[in-house]
């Protein structure tokens, strides 16, 4: 290899390095948020399926307009039909003061097909409360959302 191909796999290597060193020296705020958002770039990609695996085992989803569904309700729930998403963006989070329980909240977007089959979204805002497990991963154990107009007409 030339000099200039070194070069630039040597730099790769060092910029890879030192984002995987900056990603795992997230706190505090930062790693909420940095949760946050891989959770809802997992969801984006693969679904419910991706939704459960952040939850704690004794996570609840408190459900729009009523109920409380524990992890096991929400393995029971049916995948979601195609053409279905759902997108947040986290964009507030505070850690508390034990460094093990924190929360985030911020904007969603679901999308799913109306009775006539026409995809229609909906928007809200949600809230994660995150807990430090005891193996020492970081997991939702309360979601909660609530519905809002569209933020562009207000309906």
């Amino acid at each position: 290899m030339n000099r200039i191909t070194v070069a630039l796999l040597l730099l790769l290597l060092f910029t890879a390095a030192a984002f995987a060193k900056k990603e795992k020296s997230a706190k505090g705020e930062n790693l909420l948020l940095q949760l946050e958002s891989n959770f809802a770039a997992d969801v984006a990609k693969h679904g419910h399926d991706a939704f459960l695996t952040y939850f704690a085992d004794d996570g609840v989803e408190i459900v729009d307009g009523g109920g409380i569904n524990d992890k096991e309700a929400m393995r029971k729930q049916p995948p979601w039909p195609e053409g279905t998403t759902l997108t947040w963006t986290p964009i507030h989070a505070e850690m508390a003061a034990g460094g093990d329980l924190g929360y985030t909240y911020g904007n969603y977007v679901y999308t799913a097909k109306n009775k006539e089959g026409k995809l229609v979204a909906n928007y809200g805002k949600y809230t994660s409360i995150w807990k430090k497990q005891k193996d020492g991963q970081w997991k939702v154990v309360v979601d909660m959302g609530n519905s809002s107009p569209d933020p562009k007409s207000g309906k």
